[in-house]
C-alpha cells in the first residue's frame, strides 16, 4: 500500500491531477466541498490517473481539510512516482 499527499481545490471548471508550483500534487476537482463529494472526486481522478479502481483509494487523513492523505492498494511507490513524473 503506497500513501499520497495532496491538495484538493473543490468547484473547479475540471477534474485534474496536477503539479503545483511548488512541486505538490494539486488534485482539482469539479464538486463542491459538501458531504465529502470533493474528496470523493479526488479519489476517482487519483484512481484514474494509476490506473486502479476507485475502491483502491481510501481517504487516510484530512476528511475535512483540503490537504489530504490517501492509500493506494496494488500500486507500489515506484509506480506512483511515475505517474506523478509524467504530469
Amino acid at each position: 500500500m503506497t500513501t499520497v499527499t495532496v491538495r484538493v481545490t473543490p468547484r473547479s471548471t475540471r477534474t485534474e491531477v496536477a503539479r503545483g508550483s511548488q512541486g505538490e500534487i494539486v488534485v482539482r476537482v469539479r464538486a463542491a466541498p459538501e458531504g465529502g463529494k470533493a474528496t470523493a472526486q479526488a479519489a476517482a481522478a487519483l484512481a484514474a490517473l494509476l490506473g486502479v479502481s476507485a475502491r483502491a483509494v481510501t481517504l487516510r487523513v484530512g476528511a475535512r481539510s483540503r490537504n489530504k492523505v490517501f492509500a493506494i492498494e496494488g500500486v507500489s511507490d515506484d509506480d506512483l512516482r511515475r505517474a506523478l513524473n509524467a504530469l
